[in-house]
């Protein structure tokens, strides 16, 4: 079955503030969608809230992955369930080393547990691809990392994990420009039927290696325009604030 996630009319409530005002999206299998978006538009709240996070309160709408209703799970369940967030600030564990995070988490959302000849086998595979340090994986997790270590080590995650839908709450941050590019590689090398991917950014440049099929612009809660790659092109024309006034002049003119 190729993956299909839906998001419909999600609503969230951070300290009683409501954040998202109803949030539509639809990513399949195979698919890279991007979100754009000022501050405070809601981008990291979808992202949390996607996830499970407790501080966010839906109070309204639907998130489903292959028909399973996600708000539903515990945020344990929706990782086993096929979800993936790279966090935007990774979290250092001392005392756990990165192969033994890794290889829990695959043998707890894997059908069949790897054997750690096989485990071994594809983590060497991923670090190489990622052109990853050979001694990241065996260290502390992201204990005494850099910034773009970090980030590098959640892709390494997600290539072990193999989930469905994987969310990459602002990945190119921290990232230099080699970095950037091996990230982009490696995202263009998991496409799959199986994975859909929804980038959460600021920044373009790291579309200058991933050419996404989808962009949406985000505003105060909601997704107010979506298009292709030619959207961006006219971010970095226009900037947000012409593509919100366009919305609020197309959403007027359709209540009168």
């Amino acid at each position: 079955m190729n993956t299909v996630f839906e998001i419909k009319n999600l609503q969230v409530l951070v300290y009683d503030k409501q954040i998202l005002k109803g949030v539509n999206l639809k990513i399949n299998g195979g698919e890279i969608h991007v979100i754009m978006g000022p501050n405070g538009a809601g981008k990291s709240t979808l992202a949390s809230a996607i996830m499970g996070n407790p501080k966010y309160e839906v109070n309204g709408g639907e998130v489903l992955l292959n028909e399973q209703n996600l708000l539903s799970l515990e945020v344990d369940e929706r990782a086993r369930a096929g979800v993936f967030l790279a966090m935007q600030y990774p979290a250092e564990v001392s005392g756990v080393t990165n192969s033994n995070f890794i290889r829990s988490a695959v043998n707890a959302t894997r059908e069949k547990k790897l054997t750690i000849s096989e485990f071994f086998r594809e983590l060497s595979q991923a670090v190489n691809i990622l052109e990853m340090r050979k001694d990241l994986p065996y260290r502390y997790l992201n204990d005494g990392f850099s910034g773009g270590e970090k980030k590098r080590n959640e892709i390494l995650q997600m290539l072990m994990i193999k989930p469905k839908i994987a969310i990459l709450d602002e990945i190119d941050s921290g990232l230099d420009i080699d970095a950037l590019k091996i990230v982009g590689e490696a995202l263009n090398k998991a496409q799959n039927e199986n994975l859909g991917i929804l980038i959460i950014t600021h920044y373009q440049r790291i579309l200058e290696y991933i050419k996404p099929h989808f962009v949406h612009i985000m505003s105060e809660g909601k997704i107010i325009k979506s298009g292709g790659i030619e959207l961006i092109e006219t971010i970095e024309r226009e900037g947000y604030k012409f593509v919100e006034e366009a919305a609020k002049a197309k959403q007027s003119n359709g209540k009168a």
